[in-house]
C-alpha cells in the first residue's frame, strides 16, 4: 500500500476550504501537516479542521518550505503569487499542485514549466472541470476520432450576474483580470484539451467594463463596490490555431443575457460534434442521411477512469496527483498545456488593449 503524502497548504482561503482540503481528506491519502496564510487565523482554523495533530501554522510560506518532510505543496493563493511560490516550492524539492490560472503572465508560467523540468518535480494546475463525467466522456469520444477533425469550437464561461465579491477577485493587481482569467480559463483549458490542439497562431480580443459601475443589480453574491471593481466584467476572444482551427471564447461575470452558462464547450468536427447542454454530453452527427443527437446517461454509474478515484471530480483531481507521485502514472493536466492557456489569455488582454491582432 502506498504511503500517505505529507502536504503543505499555502493560502487557506475559499478555494482551499471549498475544494482542495475537503477532497484531500476524502481520499485518505494525504496528511496535511502545514498551513500557511498571511492571515494567521485562517491558517490556524484550517489546521484545526484538516490538519494532523502536530500540524504547523505559518504566515511566511518560505518557513513552510524549510520542512524537508513535506512531499507536496498546494499553492492556493491569489494569482499574483502563483508563480514565485510554485517556483520556490519546486526548488525546495516539493511536488506542486497550483490552482488555476497557472500565473498572471505567460513569462511567469514559462518559468514554472522550466523549473519543474529542471528540478524533476511534478507540477499540475487545478483545472478540475476536466474530471467532470461529461468532460471525460467527450474527451474519450474526441480521442477515438468520433468527431473527425475539430475545426471550430466555442468555450463558454458566461454568468448573467455572479460577480465574486469576496477576497481579491475585483483587484486587477492581485488577479490580473476578471472573468476571463477566472472562469474563462477553465472553459479554454477544457476546449483545448478536447481538441488536443496547443499550437495557436493568432488572437483577437475585446474586454468590457460596461456593468461594473452599478453595484446594485441582482448579483448572486450581493452588491459590489464599483470603486473596487477594477477588472473587466466581460471579455471575448477569437483564436486561430496553426492548423486553421478557430476557437471563440466568451466570458462574463455580468452580462445581460438569460441563458448564461460556464465551464462548457461546443465542438464542431468533420464527422460530428458535441456540446455540454444541460451539463451533460450531447453528441450530434448524421447517419443514413438523417441528423441525430444522442446523450449518454452519465449519472447511471460509470467507469473509475483513474485508479481509486471513482467518479467524484474533486476526489479524482487529488487521486490523479497522488498516483502520479506514488505510482508514476501520467498527470492529466500538464504544465505545458496550462502555459498555452495563459499565453492565450494574455494575448486576449493585449489585443483588447492595443486593438491589434496578436500573433505567435
Amino acid at each position: 500500500m502506498a504511503k500517505k503524502l505529507r502536504a503543505g497548504i499555502v493560502g487557506c482561503g475559499g478555494i482551499a476550504n471549498g475544494k482542495h482540503m475537503p477532497n484531500m481528506k476524502k481520499t485518505g491519502k494525504f496528511d496535511i501537516v502545514a498551513f500557511c496564510d498571511i492571515i494567521e487565523e485562517k491558517a490556524a482554523a484550517a489546521a484545526k479542521e484538516y490538519g494532523t495533530a502536530d500540524a504547523k501554522v505559518y504566515t511566511d510560506y518560505k518557513k513552510l518550505l524549510e520542512d524537508k518532510t513535506i512531499d507536496v505543496v498546494y499553492v492556493l493563493t491569489p494569482n499574483k503569487s502563483h508563480s514565485f511560490i510554485t517556483i520556490d516550492a519546486l526548488e525546495s524539492g516539493k511536488h506542486v499542485m497550483c490552482e488555476k490560472p497557472m500565473a498572471k503572465t505567460a513569462a511567469e508560467a514559462k518559468e514554472m514549466v522550466d523549473t519543474a523540468k529542471r528540478t524533476g518535480k511534478l507540477l499540475t494546475i487545478g483545472y478540475n472541470n476536466r474530471y467532470a463525467p461529461n468532460s471525460l466522456y467527450i474527451k474519450e469520444a474526441a480521442d477515438r476520432g468520433d468527431f473527425g477533425e475539430i475545426y471550430f469550437a466555442r468555450a463558454h464561461a458566461l454568468r448573467r450576474r455572479a460577480v465574486p465579491t469576496w477576497g481579491v477577485f475585483l483587484n486587477e493587481e492581485e488577479q490580473g483580470g476578471g472573468p476571463l482569467i477566472d472562469i474563462g480559463t477553465h472553459a479554454l483549458d477544457m476546449t483545448l484539451w478536447f481538441m488536443n490542439n496547443y499550437k495557436p497562431k493568432s488572437v483577437m480580443g475585446n474586454v468590457y467594463h460596461k456593468l461594473n459601475g452599478n453595484g446594485v443589480c441582482g448579483n448572486a453574491f450581493g452588491p459590489w463596490d464599483p470603486k473596487e471593481f477594477t477588472v473587466e466584467d466581460s471579455a471575448f476572444g477569437f483564436i486561430t490555431m496553426e492548423n486553421g482551427a478557430t476557437i471563440s471564447l466568451d466570458s462574463s461575470w455580468a452580462l445581460n443575457m438569460v441563458e448564461a452558462y460556464e465551464a462548457r464547450a461546443t465542438l464542431c468536427g468533420t464527422k460530428g460534434g458535441a456540446d455540454m447542454h444541460n451539463n451533460g454530453a450531447r453528441i450530434n452527427g448524421d447517419d443514413f442521411g438523417r441528423l441525430y443527437e444522442k446523450s449518454p446517461r452519465l449519472g447511471a454509474g460509470g467507469v473509475a477512469f483513474y485508479d481509486g478515484a471513482g467518479d467524484d471530480p474533486g476526489v479524482m483531481e487529488q487521486m490523479v496527483f497522488f498516483n502520479a507521485i506514488t505510482k508514476g502514472t501520467p498527470l492529466v493536466i500538464l504544465p505545458e498545456q496550462a502555459y498555452v492557456v495563459t499565453q492565450l489569455l494574455e494575448a486576449i488582454y493585449e489585443s483588447a488593449k492595443t486593438g491589434k491582432l496578436v500573433t505567435f
